[in-house]
């Protein structure tokens, strides 16, 4: 009987030991997340929100104890890797304004490229955080080496079996089968799709990544290419008039440089600023320049996707899991503006004063069809650095060293880096000039500080885009010159305690676009409102290439549709039935072109000449000159 009631006991131990630990792993997960849906003291009205939330942890720690038979271990070595998760999470959330989503984790293979020096730049410099990890480190060494096992490590299968089940739960949850979605339902637990920031705050970090995860899981959108087929008839007369008067432009052929310009945008629309010029080359220049706002796909970072939309003239918003296109592409041969260039005899070269690798340019430099990547190596030995990156000084000294006055036309697309945050550690070489810049009241110091440092590095832009200007206008060959933000810096908290004079938010602001003809040889200036994708039409119209039929027809829409290019996490723009219609019919036909589909139904506004063209040869080529007409 004594030895029933010690083997009862025993047993009752190994099972109320994990159960206890799962709970308070739970709660405690909720805590350290740190959102008000999923808080601790949430557990009697939302115990399913923060079990789900705590719930892929909670799998890892099962079968951590399955493999190593210690239940403190187990659960410490969970909450850690949690706890980075979540630490991350806050970080982006900080600094973007929006939490973890699964696209993310694709920049954990481009930490070798350069990724781990500039998003080192984003860690907390306060050593509390590195002192809770090494702590939980020190304890899960302990736990490893004193804490005696749970039970036997012969258990007649019953081990093999459970971590061959929690293997395959993991896996299957982590891959995002669709059957997970029963457990984060949206009719259970609610979900904003629309918002990943609100969605965290009512469901948690770990919940809104399995949501965002699961919602296109096994989903793939088609284009309808009878739709696509019927709405480009529909826009017939447009089209047509359009690219006849694209083709009375018979300039000279000229270079074309474009700059995307780092975080670039004019500070005078957070309120308190509005009365200064923090931009006087942008501001002269536009006098005589075609000029607007620029709708773009992103806040704060992620950069290559607004560069992706000017490089193929394709929107984002028709590719919603295409999160980081370059880490996404497939395609061998990518239609879009540099192949389209070089099929009318341009070189194409890229600039960048960075590691080639990041954001996986060099492959996908390859597949746009550049000729030549120049890169960080590439620049001088002895540029000097102004902040942490490459100053835009030497980026437009470098731009005018690829640019020549004998040979083929050149294309020149440079990406600076001066501005690029994080804006509280810049390395400024002028403090005096730095601590001039007047800030908005009511921000804390250091919101002001970030300010101060971007401001800095956003005039040096500015200057650069005057000199710049003002030398291509002193050579002996036409040039047109692009120049445009990427999106804007990640100043968080300015935006959100200080707000901006237009009345929108963070999330749906405006940068600017500028292009400036240098000899003033081509169309006359236009000033309208585009979104990042309609510029290569735009740009390609000034230059006198102009039989594109896809690019005419994002110049036709571009009025109508301008303004949903917006950041992913931003509030979706109510639609009435036409714009919807034309929204939809454009996804059709942007997924077509991606796909190198569309070319036959703009084959009837394909001038008849085009044969003519200056073409680089190669089998390569001629491949892709079939992707440029599409």
């Amino acid at each position: 009987m004594k030895g029933n009631s010690t083997g009862w006991r025993g047993t009752a131990a190994k099972v109320i030991l994990p159960v206890a630990l799962a709970v308070v792993f739970v709660l405690y997960t909720g805590f350290l997340d740190g959102n008000p849906g999923v808080a601790s003291a949430e557990w009697a009205d939302r115990p399913w929100h923060l079990f789900a939330n705590a719930f892929p942890a909670l799998l890892c720690a099962m079968l951590l104890l399955v493999l190593t038979r210690r239940a403190l271990l187990s659960f410490a070595l969970a909450f850690l890797a949690q706890g980075i998760v979540l630490a991350v999470s806050a970080i982006k959330m900080k600094n973007l304004g929006s939490p973890l989503l699964p696209a993310d984790f694709r920049m954990v293979g481009q930490l070798k490229n350069g990724g781990l020096h500039l998003l080192g730049g984003y860690l907390p410099t306060n050593p509390l955080p590195y002192l809770a990890i090494a702590a939980t480190i020190a304890l899960i060494v302990l736990l490893a080496k004193y804490e005696p096992p749970l039970f036997a490590r012969r258990t007649h299968g019953r081990r093999l079996a459970s971590g061959v089940a929690l293997v395959a739960l993991i896996g299957t949850l982590f891959a995002g089968l669709p059957a997970w979605a029963h457990m984060y339902d949206k009719d259970r637990l609610g979900m904003q799709p629309w918002s990943a920031a609100s969605n965290a705050g009512y469901n948690g970090v770990v919940t809104t990544l399995m949501q965002f995860r699961l919602q296109n899981a096994g989903k793939k959108t088609k284009a309808d290419a009878g739709e696509a087929s019927r709405f480009i008839a529909s826009t017939d007369g447009a089209l047509r008039q359009h690219m006849a008067d694209a083709a009375a432009n018979t300039r000279q052929t000229p270079d074309i440089v474009i700059v995307q310009s780092e975080s670039f945008f004019d500070p005078s629309v957070i309120k308190g600023l509005q009365e200064q010029d923090f931009a006087p080359n942008l501001h002269r220049l536009a006098k005589h320049a075609s000029f607007g706002q620029l709708h773009v796909p992103t806040y704060g970072g992620g950069t290559i996707r607004t560069e992706f939309e000017v490089l193929t003239g394709l929107s984002l918003r028709y590719f919603p899991t295409m999160q980081f296109p370059y880490l996404q592409m497939h395609a061998g041969v990518m239609p879009g503006m540099v192949r389209a260039l070089r099929a009318h005899g341009y070189e194409t070269v890229a600039v960048h004063g960075n590691d080639p690798g990041f954001w996986n340019r060099t492959a996908a430099f390859r597949a746009l069809g550049f000729d030549r990547f120049v890169s960080q190596k590439d620049f001088p030995a002895n540029a000097t650095k102004n902040g942490e990156y490459m100053p835009d000084s030497a980026m437009t000294d470098e731009i005018m060293a690829q640019l020549k006055n004998d040979g083929p036309p050149r294309f020149v697309f440079a990406i600076s880096m001066e501005a690029h945050g994080p804006y509280d550690k810049s390395t400024i070489a002028n403090t005096a000039e730095r601590d001039a810049i007047a800030v908005p009241d009511g921000i804390s110091d250091d919101a002001k500080l970030q300010l101060r440092n971007y401001v800095y590095h956003m005039r040096h832009a500015d200057a650069e885009l005057g000199r710049l200007a003002d030398l291509l206008k002193k050579r002996e060959r036409p040039t047109l010159l692009l120049f445009y933000g990427d999106h804007l810096p990640a100043l968080t908290e300015t935006y959100a305690k200080a707000g901006f004079t237009n009345g929108r938010d963070m999330l749906t602001q405006t940068v600017p676009y500028i292009l400036i003809d240098a000899h003033g040889d081509g169309p006359a200036p236009r000033h309208d409102d585009l979104a990042a994708w309609m510029l290569p039409g735009r740009l390609m119209e000034q230059a006198g290439v102009h039989d594109d039929a896809y690019y005419a027809l994002t110049q036709v829409v571009a009025p109508q549709l301008a303004a949903l290019t917006r950041a992913p996490d931003a509030p979706e723009t109510s639609e009435d039935a036409q714009l919807k219609y034309t929204d939809v019919s454009m996804g059709n036909v942007a997924m077509l072109r991606m796909k190198n589909k569309l070319g036959p139904m703009v084959a009837q506004y394909t001038p008849l000449d085009t044969s003519m063209m200056a073409r680089q040869g190669g089998d390569q080529e001629d491949a892709a000159a079939a992707g440029v007409r599409q």
